[in-house]
């Protein structure tokens, strides 16, 4: 299973390439020649892969892109194309929703590894993500109130909680661009990279992830976005903590965990 490649996806329209390698299951964006801006199909394939990488065994996701830039945002024709209607408005920005969504509550670590620029949509994908690696040169943005927009994809909620209210509303309001240090400094990036090793370094750490037991990652994120809710009290993920360790601590991967860490050697987590 690790070494086999699950599905390729590719056309014209709206290309998706995913591979499943070393409990990775990567995808990537494919369109360069327009900014790597997300079409409905596009959307509709990035999510069907996510499905399909948990159903298929992959321990960790990691979400690439082709050419000099991550993304751009949505797929500006199409969205001029369900102006007019009001089912076809609701349903393209409810398809975004759900997608960023599934990639947000999926059980498996996701990691984006971001190149050039990364604006509007584009940091709407990369904010659904756990873990963001960054080119030491790529720059981060929301572009929606330059065009009279607002984010319509969870870009107000998941970028308010990323880096606080403040800093959220200056970068909405402003439409300006950051630069890599600085979007580190606020919480958007996790590491940076130097543009020619950002995808080996995001690989191999989601190959780390991937030597991992699935379950307790599954139980770590689901405990860690359960506390960045601003809605939940500490008491309620305390005790939600607590039946996750009972879990977790009466499980299977518990005991080659212990069995490694008595004989000093790495886990073996093989389901």
């Amino acid at each position: 299973m690790d070494q086999a490649v699950v599905t390729t996806m590719q056309d014209g329209d709206a290309p998706v390439r995913t591979t499943l390698r070393d409990g990775v299951g990567m995808i990537e964006l494919s369109r360069p020649a327009v900014f790597n801006c997300l079409s409905q199909r596009m959307l509709s394939e990035i999510g069907a892969a996510v499905a399909t990488f948990e159903r298929d065994g992959a321990r960790a996701v990691l979400i690439v892109a082709d050419g000099k830039n991550f993304c751009t945002g949505a797929a500006l024709g199409e969205v001029e194309a369900v102006r007019g209607g009001e089912a076809e408005l609701r349903d393209f920005l409810a398809l975004g929703h759900s997608v960023l969504d599934r990639i947000e509550a999926s059980p498996l670590p996701v990691v984006a590894a971001v190149q050039g620029l990364c604006l509007a949509g584009g940091i709407e994908l990369a904010l659904s993500c756990d873990v963001v690696f960054a080119a030491e040169d790529a720059r981060f943005g929301d572009q929606h109130a330059a065009f009279g927009l607002i984010p319509g994809w969870g870009g107000s909620q998941r970028l308010t909680r990323a880096v606080g209210l403040r800093r959220a509303l200056d970068l909405m309001y402003s439409a300006r661009w950051l630069d890599a240090p600085t979007a580190m400094q606020w919480g958007l990036v996790n590491y940076l990279a130097p543009p020619a090793r950002l995808r080996d370094d995001a690989l191999a750490y989601a190959r780390l992830l991937a030597t991992r037991s699935r379950d307790g990652l599954a139980a770590i994120k689901r405990l860690g976005r359960h506390a960045a809710d601003d809605g939940q009290s500490l008491p309620d993920g305390l005790r939600r903590e607590q039946q996750e360790a009972m879990r977790v601590l009466t499980g299977v991967d518990i005991n080659e965990g212990l069995a490694a860490f008595r004989e000093r050697r790495v886990p073996n987590f093989a389901r």
